[in-house]
């Protein structure tokens, strides 16, 4: 695991920016596979999922291994993630992209939530969607699935580098999650992406609000045009932002 910690300054700029933001600014850098592919809020959120991961691995399930008798360990990986995922962390699971079984359910969701998880990330199904999607923390997933975890799933490993939706997640990664999905931030650029992106959103608003007003997209949006300049600047000046 990582050894950085997100602080409360970083997590606020990142509250305020969209995954648009985060994946332009990433892919400044050179990274171009750090969007959760196939995932969707199970509910729209009024604000934006921040926290770090912590990952849970699951293998395809072999009969053998995976009987309903299984929930009574005490050290099954799936109830031990739910009871050890830090409080402001993001739980991220790896179903190997499989939604034709559920990775968790409305119960461990929010035992979860009680405990003051940032969210829940799968790249597989959840059951009882509609009990998830009523809770006030941000869960994503592939689709709602009925079936227990036990008839495609055997959760493995706690906290060790994942991949959901094909994208990396190394323990301590950023997660950021708005109503268009989930973005991946590296732990190390977190502060500097939330930085810039607190700084982009601004001059997107600017933007948006001058094609609002008419203004051709040409010279303005990349600012190729000295005027604009000038009229961000100018904006920036009466607005304080």
């Amino acid at each position: 695991m990582t050894d950085y910690l997100l602080s409360d300054a970083t997590r606020a700029r990142l509250k305020q920016v969209s995954t648009a933001s985060v994946a332009t600014a990433l892919y400044k850098r050179g990274l171009r596979n750090q969007f959760i592919q196939g995932v969707v809020p199970v509910a729209a959120k009024a604000e934006t999922m921040v926290g770090q991961a912590f990952t849970l691995r699951y293998i395809p399930a072999r009969e053998d291994r995976n009987p309903m008798t299984v929930f009574r360990n005490p050290d099954h990986p799936q109830r031990v993630a739910i009871e050890t995922c830090p409080p402001g962390w993001v739980l991220v699971m790896d179903a190997r992209k499989d939604a034709r079984a559920a990775t968790a359910g409305s119960i461990l969701i929010t035992r979860l939530a009680l405990r003051g998880a940032a969210g829940i990330v799968t790249d597989g199904g959840l059951r009882d969607a509609a009990g998830i999607g009523d809770l006030d923390m941000p869960a994503y997933f592939a689709r709602p699935s009925a079936p227990t975890n036990l008839t495609l799933h055997e959760a493995l490993d706690i906290n060790v580098p994942i991949s959901c939706g094909d994208a990396p997640v190394f323990p301590g990664d950023v997660l950021l999650g708005d109503r268009d999905g989930v973005m991946v931030i590296p732990a190390h650029l977190a502060d500097e992406i939330a930085e810039e992106c607190h700084a982009m959103e601004r001059f997107e608003q600017f933007v948006l609000e001058e094609v609002q007003a008419g203004a051709p997209i040409i010279g303005l949006y990349p600012t190729t045009k000295e005027e604009n300049r000038q009229k961000y600047e100018d904006w920036q000046a009466i607005t304080g932002r």
